[in-house]
C-alpha cells in the first residue's frame, strides 16, 4: 500500500514537472526560425523591365563589377555656374554671395553640363548645394546622363533640407505639460552623394565611359542653389574585422582607471538636426522610461511612425572622455511590422564604420528592449572613438526589403494582366460597376480558350511562393505578409485543380492584389521608436532596464493616484475678465494659437484671451444647453454655425464695425454654408477642395490629355478600360453635378427643395450614368493606393489625396499633376467647375458677454499675416501633411504651392459654391443616396427616384419650419451665387 502510494505521488510529481516544462517551454518558446538558402536575389528579380524602368536593383545584379572600389579613378569637378545649356523656363540667377554658384529660384526646366570623364567606371555623384526659401519640403532634381534616366530611381533625388527643435528644453504650459517647438530649418551648403535609399545603402552609382558626357539636373521640387557636382569613385567600406585592424588593438590603449565603467545616455528627443520636419518626438509612460513623464505629457521619445520613410535620418551628438574603444546601446520599441525588421544605415562622424552597419536590422519586439548593436552571433560591435565630440546619425534604410517589393509589384502585375485577359476571353466584366457579371451554371472549356492557363497560372504560383520564401529567409520567422501571399498561394492553387472554374472565381484575382498590396503600402517603410542611446565602455554596467508585468502594476497605481490631486483641467487656470475661446483641434495646434496670442494679439490690443482644447463637438451643445460656453468657438464643423443660429445661439456677424473687409478675405461661395436667414453667423477657417488628379505619365502613353469638360471624360473612358484602368469619381458627391448643371438643392427663399425640377433631374441622371452607363467603379478605399499603382490613373479626389502623394508616393513624383474639376460648357466658352468646398469655421456665440472683443480676436486671427504665420509655423511642427489650407484667399496664395499646382487650385476655388443650411438639411444628403441606390442598384427609374426624394426631404423641412416657427411666406434669404469669384491678378 505504502509503494502504491509512493508511485502515485511520483507519478504525480513526473507530471507536474512535465506541465512546469510544458509551461515553461511554451512561455519561452520563440517564433519558429525559417531559412530560405534556396531563393536568391536574382532569381527573385530575374523578370523582364523595360529600360526606361530598370530599378537600380536590377542594374547591380547585371553589374556586378559596380561594387569594387577603382583606385584609379579620380574625382570630376563641375563648377554649378559653368553650366553649358538650361531650359527656358528655369530661372537662373548667379549667386552673389558665393562665386561660382547659381541659383535656382524654381522647379522647373533643366540645366545641363558638360564634362570628360578621363577613365571608363562607376562613380557616385556628389552635390554641394543650399536650399532656398521656399517651402520646407526637400529638394528633388531628377539626374540624366547623356539624356537619359540611367535607371528608374534616377529620376528623383532629394536634397534634404536640414531641421532641429527651436528650443530645447521644451517649455510647459500651465498645468506642466510640455509644448512641442516650432522647427527651425538650419539654413546653408551641405554635400550630399545622391542617394535613394529604398534601392541602395550606399550612394548610386553612375556608369561613365571614357569620353564627353553632358550631365542633365531636371527640376522635380523647390528651388535650390548649387556649387559644385562632382563624379566621385566609390570609397571602399571595410568589414568589421578589417575595422578592427585599422585603429589601435584595446591591449595597445593606455588603462585608464578613471574611465573604466564610464557610459553616458543620450536622449532620442535631444537631437542634433534632423532630414525632415516629418520626424518627430513624442511621448510614452511607462516603467523605466527616459524622461519618465510622472503624469504629465512629457515629449521623451523619438520616431515611430514619425520616422519610417527610406532616407530620413537624424543626428546626435556623442562626447567620450577618451580615445578608445566603445559599444553602442539603442532603446527601441519596433512592433509596428510583424515579422519584419527595422533597418537603419548607421555613420559616425559622416562615415559608415563598417559594412555590419549599412543596413543594421532592429527585430520585432512586443515592448521595448535595450540591446546593444551587433552581429548575428551577438557579439557586440565596438566602435573606436577620438576623446571628444562625435556625431552618430541614423538613416531610414528599405534597400533590403527592395527585392521583395519590386518582385511583388511585377507579380501583381502579372496577375492583374491575366485578370483582364481571362475577363476579356469569357466577357466576364462588370455589367453595372458593383455585379460580377458571373453565371455559375455556366460549364467553360478554358484550355480551348487559353491553351497556356495552367502555364501561367503555375508560373504565378511559383513567383508569389519564392517571394514568400524570400521573406521568410530575410527575417528568419514568418511575417503578416508571408502569411497574406500564403493565403493568396492556396486560393490560386485551388483554381489550378480545376481551370474550367476560374471564370466563376474570377473576383478571387481581386481578392489577392487587395490582399497583398494592403501590405505592399507599407513594405518599405520602417517606423522606429527611440527612447534613448548609450555610449559605454565595453566593461560598463549601466543598471538601464525595460518594463516588465510585474514593475508595470506599481506604475500604473502611482499614475492612477496622482489623477486625484493633479491638476488636468486647463480652464481651472482661466483668467477672470478674459476672452474665452474653445478649440476643436489637436493640442499643438492649440498651444500654437494660445502661443501667438501671447506674442502678438494681447500686447496689440490689451484683450486677455484663455484657450481651451475642446476634445468634442458635444461640449458646446452641452454648454449652452446649461449657460456655460464661451465667448468663441474655433474649429467647428461647416453646418454649425447655421444650426447653433436657427437656434438663436450664434451671434449674427455682419452688424460689427469693418465686417464687409473682414468678408472680403474669404469666396463669397464658400462663405454661403455659413449664412442663415440673411445673415453671417461664421467665417471660414481653413477649407478643403476637390481637384482632379492625373498620372502624367500614363495619359501620355495612352496619347490622352487632361479631360476639361465632362464630355472629354466621356471621351477617354474607353480607351481607359480598354487598357485595364477606369476613373475615380467620389460616389457621394452629388453637389458638384447639381451646381455644374445649374441646379440647385433649394428655393431661393428656402422652404421648398427643388431636387425633382429639370436641372435637378437632368444632373441626377448624368450622376447615376457615371456608375451604370459609364461603369466607374463605385466604391474605392484606398483610391491613393490604385493612383500610385496606375490602375486608376485618374480621379477626382480631396486635398488629403494631394497630400498624401507628395508625402508617401515619393516614386511618382513628377510623374502626376492636378487640374481643375471637368465642368460643363458654356454658351460664351467658359467651362462652369462649380464645386463645394468643406471649411472648419469660426463662430461667436450669442451669450457671450465680450462680444466686442470677440470681434477683435476674429479680425485679428483671419487677417493674412496671421493665418500665413500660423500655416508656417503648424507645417513646420508636422511638415506638409499637416498643411493649413487657409479660406483667406491672400494667405493661400502666400502659402509655398508649386506654381502649377497653385494656378489650378486657383481656377477651381473661383467655382467654389457651398449648399447652403437651412432647417431640415440633414434630409438632403440621406434623401440623395437612398435615391442613388433605388437607380442603380435597383434599377427604379430616376425620375421615380428622385420624385420620393423630394417628397420625403420636403416632408422634413416642413416639420423642421414648424419647429422653429417659420410660416409660409417666409424668406431665409439663400444667398445665390451665379458668377465665380475673381482673383485680384485675374482681374489686372
Amino acid at each position: 500500500m505504502k509503494r502504491m502510494r509512493m508511485l502515485s505521488t511520483l507519478l504525480r510529481l513526473t507530471l507536474a514537472l512535465a506541465l512546469l516544462f510544458a509551461g515553461l517551454r511554451w512561455i519561452t518558446a520563440g517564433e519558429p526560425v525559417l531559412h530560405a538558402t534556396s531563393v536568391s536575389t536574382e532569381k527573385l528579380l530575374s523578370f523582364e523591365s523595360k529600360p526606361e524602368e530598370l530599378p537600380y536593383a536590377k542594374l547591380m545584379l547585371e553589374h556586378p563589377d559596380a561594387a569594387a572600389v577603382d583606385e584609379a579613378l579620380k574625382p570630376i569637378a563641375i563648377k554649378a555656374a559653368e553650366y553649358a545649356a538650361a531650359a527656358d523656363e528655369a530661372v537662373l540667377h548667379k549667386d552673389t554671395e558665393e562665386q561660382g554658384a547659381i541659383r535656382w529660384e524654381n522647379e522647373q526646366g533643366w540645366i545641363e553640363w558638360a564634362f570628360l570623364a578621363p577613365k571608363s567606371g562607376w562613380y557616385e555623384l556628389h552635390v554641394d548645394y543650399k536650399p532656398l526659401a521656399g517651402g520646407n519640403a526637400s529638394v528633388v532634381r531628377g539626374v540624366q546622363i547623356d539624356g537619359q534616366y540611367p535607371f528608374v530611381e534616377s529620376g528623383r533625388i532629394e536634397l534634404e533640407r536640414l531641421w532641429k527643435d527651436s528650443k530645447f528644453p521644451y517649455d510647459r504650459n500651465e498645468i506642466g505639460q510640455q509644448i512641442r517647438p516650432p522647427q527651425q530649418e538650419l539654413a546653408g551648403w551641405s554635400m550630399k552623394a545622391a542617394s535613394v535609399l529604398s534601392a541602395s545603402s550606399e550612394p548610386l552609382l553612375y556608369h561613365l565611359e571614357q569620353g564627353e558626357h553632358r550631365l542633365r539636373l531636371v527640376g522635380v521640387r523647390e528651388p535650390v542653389a548649387l556649387r559644385v557636382l562632382t563624379f566621385k569613385p566609390k570609397e571602399d567600406i571595410p568589414s568589421y574585422e578589417n575595422y578592427k585592424r585599422l585603429h589601435p588593438p584595446e591591449a595597445e590603449l593606455p588603462a585608464d582607471a578613471e574611465h573604466l565603467g564610464w557610459s553616458s545616455i543620450i536622449e532620442a528627443e535631444q537631437f542634433k538636426q534632423k532630414s525632415s520636419l516629418a520626424i518627430q518626438t513624442d511621448f510614452w509612460s511607462e516603467p523605466y522610461i527616459s524622461p519618465d513623464p510622472k503624469g504629465r505629457i512629457t515629449y521623451n521619445v523619438l520616431g515611430g511612425q514619425r520616422w519610417r520613410l527610406p532616407g530620413e535620418w537624424v543626428e546626435w551628438e556623442l562626447n567620450v572622455p577618451a580615445d578608445g574603444w566603445y559599444e553602442l546601446d539603442l532603446k527601441t520599441f519596433q512592433n509596428y511590422r510583424n515579422g519584419f525588421e527595422a533597418y537603419r544605415t548607421i555613420s559616425i562622424d559622416g562615415k559608415i564604420p563598417f559594412q555590419e552597419l549599412l543596413h543594421y536590422g532592429i527585430p520585432t519586439e512586443k515592448e521595448f528592449v535595450i540591446g546593444t548593436l551587433a552581429n548575428e552571433e551577438e557579439t557586440p560591435f565596438r566602435f573606436y572613438l577620438e576623446k571628444g565630440s562625435h556625431t552618430l546619425r541614423m538613416t531610414v534604410d528599405s534597400s533590403m526589403v527592395q527585392p521583395v517589393y519590386l518582385a511583388l509589384k511585377e507579380t501583381l502585375g502579372q496577375l492583374a494582366a491575366f485578370d483582364r485577359h481571362i475577363r476579356l476571353l469569357t466577357g466576364n466584366y462588370s455589367k453595372s460597376g458593383f455585379d460580377a457579371n458571373t453565371d455559375s451554371t455556366r460549364t467553360w472549356d478554358m484550355r480551348r480558350l487559353e491553351p497556356d492557363v495552367e502555364q501561367k497560372m503555375a508560373g504565378i504560383v511559383n513567383q508569389l511562393t519564392d517571394i514568400r520564401n524570400y521573406i521568410n529567409g530575410l527575417n528568419k520567422k514568418d511575417s503578416d505578409l508571408a502569411e497574406a501571399i500564403k493565403g493568396s498561394v492556396a486560393i490560386l492553387e485551388d483554381m489550378l485543380e480545376d481551370v474550367n472554374e476560374i471564370p466563376n472565381k474570377i473576383n478571387d484575382f481581386s481578392t489577392i492584389q487587395n490582399n497583398i498590396g494592403t501590405w505592399m503600402a507599407t513594405l518599405t517603410q520602417q517606423p522606429l521608436l527611440l527612447d534613448y542611446i548609450v555610449v559605454r565602455t565595453p566593461e560598463a554596467e549601466t543598471g538601464l532596464k525595460t518594463a516588465s508585468t510585474l514593475s508595470r502594476i506599481p506604475y500604473s497605481i502611482a499614475d492612477f493616484g496622482r489623477s486625484f490631486y493633479m491638476d488636468y483641467d486647463t480652464r481651472k487656470h482661466n483668467r477672470k475678465e478674459a476672452l474665452t475661446i474653445w478649440v476643436q483641434r489637436g493640442r499643438d495646434y492649440v498651444e500654437l494659437l494660445r502661443e501667438m496670442v501671447d506674442q502678438d494679439f494681447t500686447p496689440r490690443t490689451g484683450i486677455e484671451v484663455n484657450i481651451n482644447l475642446m476634445t468634442n463637438p458635444n461640449m458646446l451643445i452641452l454648454g449652452n444647453a446649461a449657460g456655460d460656453v464661451p465667448d468663441l468657438a474655433l474649429g467647428v464643423g461647416e453646418s454649425t454655425p447655421a444650426d447653433f443660429a436657427m437656434r438663436d445661439a450664434a451671434q449674427e456677424l455682419s452688424g460689427f464695425p469693418g465686417f464687409e473687409a473682414v468678408f472680403d478675405r474669404f469666396i463669397p461661395g464658400v462663405s454661403r454654408s455659413l449664412s442663415y436667414d440673411g445673415g453671417i453667423y461664421g467665417l471660414p477657417e481653413v477649407q478643403n477642395f476637390q481637384m482632379l488628379f492625373y498620372r502624367t505619365d500614363i495619359l501620355e502613353g495612352l496619347q490622352l490629355k487632361a479631360p476639361d469638360t465632362w464630355e472629354d471624360v466621356f471621351d477617354i473612358l474607353p480607351t481607359l478600360q480598354e487598357n485595364g484602368m477606369t476613373m475615380n469619381y467620389p460616389k457621394s458627391d452629388f453637389s458638384t453635378l447639381y451646381f455644374q448643371n445649374g441646379a440647385e438643392a433649394y428655393t431661393p427663399d428656402g422652404l421648398k427643395g427643388t431636387l425633382s425640377s429639370d436641372a435637378g433631374q437632368q444632373a441626377f441622371n448624368r450622376w447615376t450614368e457615371l456608375y451604370r452607363k459609364y461603369n466607374l467603379p463605385i466604391d474605392i478605399p484606398a483610391f491613393f493606393q490604385h493612383f500610385r499603382d496606375g490602375d486608376i490613373p485618374i480621379g477626382i479626389s480631396d486635398f488629403n489625396t494631394y497630400v498624401q502623394l507628395l508625402v508617401a508616393a515619393p516614386e511618382i513624383t513628377g510623374h502626376w499633376k492636378i487640374a481643375p474639376l471637368p465642368g460643363m460648357m458654356q454658351s460664351d466658352g467658359e467651362v462652369a467647375r462649380w464645386s463645394p468646398q468643406g471649411i472648419s469655421a469660426a463662430m461667436m456665440m450669442k451669450k457671450s458677454e465680450r462680444k466686442d472683443d470677440a470681434w477683435a480676436f476674429l479680425e485679428w486671427w483671419t487677417s493674412e499675416n496671421v493665418q500665413s504665420q500660423y500655416a508656417k509655423d503648424i507645417e513646420s511642427f508636422y511638415g506638409i501633411e499637416f498643411r493649413w489650407n487657409t479660406a483667406n484667399t491672400d494667405a493661400m496664395r502666400a502659402l509655398t504651392w508649386p506654381s502649377e499646382d497653385l494656378a489650378a487650385l486657383q481656377e477651381q476655388a473661383r467655382w467654389a459654391k457651398n449648399m447652403p443650411y437651412v432647417p431640415g438639411y440633414y434630409f438632403l444628403t440621406r434623401e440623395m443616396e437612398f435615391a442613388w441606390n433605388r437607380t442603380v442598384m435597383e434599377g427604379i427609374p430616376a425620375q421615380e427616384s428622385l420624385e420620393q426624394a423630394q417628397l420625403s426631404l420636403q416632408r422634413e423641412m416642413d416639420r423642421r419650419q414648424g419647429n422653429f416657427g417659420i410660416k409660409a411666406g417666409d424668406d431665409l434669404h439663400i444667398p445665390q451665387i451665379t458668377k465665380p469669384y475673381e482673383w485680384e491678378e485675374l482681374q489686372k
